[in-house]
């Protein structure tokens, strides 16, 4: 006889989550700096990976003044690198990580409620949904960058589980990084985190660690 899922809700990171993303941006950043003469380390690069917005601006802010490019805000920093990004080529159905489409389903199918909490703005998470073909997908959608903080800030988490009325303990995030890890446990969710070993950190904190999306169906 089928175990019944443990969780009543699943929350999903996007980014390394439901596209393959990190890789991406990690290459596209290291180019971004290679364009400005910014001299961006591996390590600087390994730190970016699953940072909040936020973090994000200020990073290119004070890349930007080290370098020599200027003294900018953090907002003003994004629109230099948005500037430069802007006609780089971005395919996310391509970068979808295998099985994530067919693993909702099926966590919807059993009465399970899914909902998706990202770092990213939103005008990105909607892009990157509609690309995949999960507009409709989930219950909810909370961008972190309609907050002070994001991850691993937890007010993005509390948030979802509060809007979904749910207690921390009857629900479990989906995770790849250290940010992101952080964030579900302080909000005292349970944290499966997609294995991911090209960027040198630990993922020792999660409660659980899957190799593929579909793996957290097996969850007991």
């Amino acid at each position: 006889m089928a175990v019944p899922f443990p969780y009543q809700a699943v929350i999903f990171d996007m980014d390394g989550v439901i596209v393959d993303t990190e890789l991406y941006y990690w290459n596209q950043i290291r180019d971004f700096s290679e364009a400005f003469g910014l001299g961006l380390t591996v390590d600087d690069l390994n730190k970016q990976v699953g940072q909040s917005h936020q973090a994000f601006q200020r990073s290119v802010a004070r890349w930007l003044k080290q370098g020599g490019r200027g003294d900018y805000t953090p907002e003003e920093a994004e629109r230099v690198y948005d500037d430069w990004a802007r006609d780089l080529p971005k395919d996310y159905r391509a970068l979808m990580n295998p099985g994530v489409g067919s693993t909702i389903e099926a966590l919807k199918g059993m009465g399970v409620r899914v909902a998706l909490a990202s770092s990213s703005p939103r005008r990105n998470i909607d892009a990157a949904l509609a690309e995949c073909g999960l507009t409709d997908a989930f219950e909810l959608i909370v961008s972190g960058a309609d907050f002070k903080e994001s991850k691993p800030n937890p007010e993005i988490y509390l948030h979802t589980i509060e809007a979904l009325g749910l207690p921390a303990e009857k629900c479990c995030c989906i995770e790849d990084s250290v940010p992101g890890i952080t964030a579900g446990k302080r909000a005292g969710l349970t944290v499966i985190a997609k294995r991911e070993e090209r960027f040198g950190f630990s993922q020792d904190a999660a409660d659980i660690i899957i190799d593929q999306i579909p793996d957290v169906l097996s969850i007991a």
